[in-house]
């Protein structure tokens, strides 16, 4: 594992937070509607970056950002990821993740010691469903280990699902909703086919926005705001 690629600021990745952003490439899923397929099935494709350069990066910032956005690809493959966020968290600077949850064990690290502020979690689907974002089994069980976790946490979590045709319908949202029943909050996502992972979600036409604000009622059975991205 190794960092792909290092983009200026956002404000989006970060809200109310000017934020530089780090990408990862590899992952550990193969999500058909992946809007960042090149990371994960090419990353070879891309340069290294070495922490050391992107460190040097991030101090010329300071004062500037707030923090920054490591993002992916799935950032939590790297053994060395801890002892990256905590370079930057020695520069005063806040860190958010974003992550698929797959590594609940790295997660339970990155918390414990405190190296993360902000983590957005991407449910993907229904947990059982995990399997049909691979093509090797997937435990979805690793997922709910992430989120138990993370509704324990005294950090800003943010858990979101993009509505994929076909992998996010009706039941698949009541069966998230069961998971983040009481939770402050949920993002529902559009999804984008341009650059899809797969050939068949690149021609896939989204989910209607009648449909979106359908999911969203449904949504708001379990928590106390839903969100809708990307409409």
């Amino acid at each position: 594992m190794s960092i792909k690629g290092f983009q200026g600021t956002s404000l989006l990745d970060f809200p109310g937070r000017v934020a530089s952003l780090v990408f990862y490439g590899g992952c550990n899923l193969r999500c058909p509607y992946c809007h960042n397929a090149s990371l994960v099935e090419t990353p070879h494709l891309y340069p290294d970056l070495p922490t050391v350069d992107i460190l040097a990066q991030l101090n010329t910032r300071q004062g500037f950002i707030d923090g920054v956005v490591i993002s992916g690809g799935e950032p939590t493959l790297d053994p060395d990821l801890p002892e990256f966020l905590a370079q930057i968290k020695k520069m005063g600077l806040q860190v958010k993740l974003d992550t698929n949850g797959l590594r609940p064990k790295v997660l339970a690290q990155l918390l414990t010691h405190k190296l993360v502020d902000f983590v957005g979690l991407d449910i993907k689907t229904a947990l059982p469903r995990y399997g049909e974002l691979h093509t090797v089994p997937i435990d979805g069980a690793r997922v709910q280990q992430s989120i138990d976790l993370l509704l324990q946490a005294t950090i800003e979590v943010e858990f979101r699902t993009t509505c994929a045709p076909g992998l996010v319908e009706e039941a698949d949202i009541r069966s998230i909703g069961e998971i983040l029943t009481g939770q402050p909050s949920w993002v529902l996502q559009q999804f984008v086919s341009t650059h899809a992972l797969a050939e068949e979600m690149q021609n896939c036409l989204p989910h209607s926005e009648a449909v979106l604000n359908h999911f969203a009622e449904i949504a708001g059975e379990y928590v106390d705001h839903v969100v809708i991205r990307g409409v």
